[in-house]
């Protein structure tokens, strides 16, 4: 998600995933893009106080799959330890 002004066609990339413990499987994708999308997704978690976790290589593979799709299960373990780093900060009262 970083952008560098020294390379122009690195552009701002976010995806934004959903997960309800006991209602889902898996989380799943529900928002991605590129440039101004990215700004938008991004603007929209923080006037939602959604925590923001920036890994650019996690949201290169992310950014992959189809809206609505599941996370497959090799990212399972990354994608749990950021969840629990979000669960962290709810519990905690803290705002991302």
């Amino acid at each position: 998600m970083n952008q560098s002004p020294n390379h122009e066609n690195k552009r701002k990339q976010a995806v934004a995933l959903k997960y309800q413990a006991g209602v889902m499987e898996a989380p799943k994708v529900v928002a991605k893009g590129k440039g101004f999308v990215a700004e938008n997704i991004l603007k929209t978690a923080k006037e939602n106080d959604i925590p923001i976790q920036e890994d650019p290589s996690l949201v290169e593979v992310l950014g992959k799959l189809d809206l609505d799709q599941q996370i497959p299960p090799e990212l399972y373990q990354v994608v749990a330890e950021i969840l629990a780093f979000v669960y962290r900060l709810d519990k905690g009262g803290a705002k991302g």
